[in-house]
């Protein structure tokens, strides 16, 4: 297990392919979220590349009643390698408030884009994506420690179902 002190600060990898990334991705775990407080399952997110090569962002879940609920947003880029994104969730013409966009910022994601962890520069914010709505235990159990070399708090990850 890790101390605290064998922990370094998130860092994004050094380049996504924009050709890869996007797709439908199901959410394995994530760290608790305002955003998130009322889904119970099926958490995906859908990513499209824009014509501007901004970043289309679909997340949805099922809440309590059943219902799916989703909320639409735009990533952009603020790296070379594609790596690094803000993320706003406002609507269009929202979207050049100053301070309301967020750290998207993909922190490892294996060779076939199966596979991803995404967080940022705080330790807020982390989920486990994949491509399939399950993910086995050796595969999960490695990005797990992935996530606990960059210093996140992985005790209190929310697994949903699928």
């Amino acid at each position: 297990m890790l101390t605290r002190a064998e922990t370094v600060a998130p860092q994004a990898v050094d380049q996504v392919d924009i050709k890869q990334y996007p797709g439908k991705w199901y959410e394995i775990a994530h760290l608790p979220m305002y955003f998130q407080r009322k889904c119970i399952a099926n958490i995906t997110v859908q990513y499209s590349v824009n014509a501007d090569q901004t970043i289309g962002v679909l997340n949805s879940c099922r809440i309590g009643n059943g219902e799916i609920i989703s909320s639409e947003g735009v990533a952009y880029s603020q790296n070379q390698g594609n790596s690094k994104l803000k993320v706003s969730f406002l609507p269009k013409g929202l979207r050049w408030i100053p301070f309301t966009k967020g750290h998207y910022w993909v922190l490892r994601v294996d060779p076939e884009y199966k596979v991803a962890l995404v967080g940022g520069p705080s330790n807020k914010y982390l989920w486990i994506l994949s491509r399939e709505p399950q993910l086995d235990e050796a595969t999960y159990q490695s990005y797990l420690e992935t996530a606990k070399h960059y210093g996140y708090d992985v005790t209190k990850l929310i697994k949903l179902p699928h």
